[in-house]
């Protein structure tokens, strides 16, 4: 039996955040469904909307883009409770297992009219807006546009909380259309450049180099199956890259890290013709000198956003062990712990991915 309310994380405010026990369970129409939530990941984008980045909150140069009050959190696994009889994916069907893609297009768009809904633009992104709230609480509804993917009932849930993030990351590396003669350079090994690293790896480039400031998580990255390993933060690493390549630089860079130095540093390493894919939600400005990416090197700059078209592979890749995913999810808290696990994620040391169980 679905109740009346439910436990939530609610965001008043830039400076509230409340975890209460008599939020309203939402109503559903009869083109919605209503999930019983089983976790949800901590994403960056939620650890920066919490210290009020810019990118969320507005400033002096851009408008403020979440919606408060919200429920925050899309990293999300759940079983559908309720099905409205016209919800437009006939194959969801009652307690399937789903796993929720981020965005829930209007469908009206010139973007979602030709096929690039994840652009779409009203954008309506899960977690950051009261209209669609997020996982972080016991009940969540999909909207009447919104996608969902069923995910095996035996994978672990360890595994299957990373079917959002690693279907964002496989768009990365398919936006940066690696060839197995390429160097390829991924900054950040986070829970993202983890999913990149598998979906890199499936592409069969010359030389994997992946790049973090903790050398646990470089371990990681190395067994999942990195080249080389480096630690900015230790050594040369512009320096490395070159040498490596003849004094040439890496033919692709993936920036995932959401610091503006990894920016640099790319611009840096890169070859001339290069790609640089710009993958990262950033909580600050970043400043180059642009100049390097026109005149001195005549670089394809290319943004990756979200996962279109990416979550079905992603899920049979995770349940068959082509990605890899042991080891990620490092710390699992309940939703009553949600700032402990904030915590936790923005620190990093020790930690890859935190989930919460509601």
């Amino acid at each position: 039996m679905i109740p009346k309310t439910m436990r939530a994380l609610v965001v008043e405010n830039k400076e509230t955040y409340e975890f209460r026990t008599d939020v309203p369970v939402p109503e559903i129409a009869e083109d919605e469904l209503l999930l019983k939530v089983e976790a949800v990941g901590i994403c960056a984008g939620d650890t920066k909307t919490w210290h009020g980045a810019a990118k969320f909150w507005g400033d002096e140069n851009q408008p403020s883009w979440v919606k408060p009050p919200f429920i925050p959190g899309h990293e999300v696994i759940g079983y559908v409770v309720k099905r409205g009889a016209n919800f437009h994916d006939k194959n969801i069907e009652l307690n399937d297992r789903v796993a929720v893609e981020q965005i829930a297009p209007c469908g009206e768009c010139k973007f979602c009219k030709t096929g690039r809904y994840w652009m779409c633009q009203k954008h309506d992104i899960y977690g950051f807006q009261g209209n669609v709230n997020g996982g972080m609480a016991e009940y969540m509804k999909i909207a009447n546009t919104g996608l969902v993917y069923k995910v095996p009932t035996d994978l672990s849930i360890e595994a299957a909380i990373l079917a959002e993030p690693y279907a964002c990351a496989k768009h990365a590396i398919d936006r940066a259309n690696i060839s197995n003669e390429d160097v390829v350079v991924l900054s950040g090994a986070g829970p993202l450049g983890m999913g990149m690293i598998g979906a890199a790896k499936l592409r069969n480039p010359k030389t994997l180099i992946v790049l973090d400031l903790l050398d646990e998580r470089l371990e990681k990255a190395k067994e999942f199956g990195a080249d080389i390993v480096m630690n900015p933060a230790k050594e040369d690493v512009v320096q490395k890259i070159v040498d490596l390549t003849d004094g040439y630089g890496c033919d692709i860079y993936v920036e995932a890290t959401g610091a503006p130095p990894s920016v640099v540093q790319g611009l840096k390493a890169i070859r001339k013709l290069g790609t640089f894919v710009e993958f990262s939600v950033f909580g600050a400005e970043t400043t180059v000198d642009w100049s390097i990416i026109g005149d001195s090197k005549e670089l394809d700059l290319l943004g990756s956003h979200l996962s279109p078209y990416c979550f079905e592979q992603v899920i049979e890749w995770i349940g068959n062990g082509k990605l890899p995913t042991e080891g990620v999810v490092t710390h699992t808290l309940p939703l009553e712990e949600w700032e402990e696990g904030f915590k936790i994620n923005d620190k990093g040391v020790g930690s890859i991915k935190v989930m919460l169980k509601p």
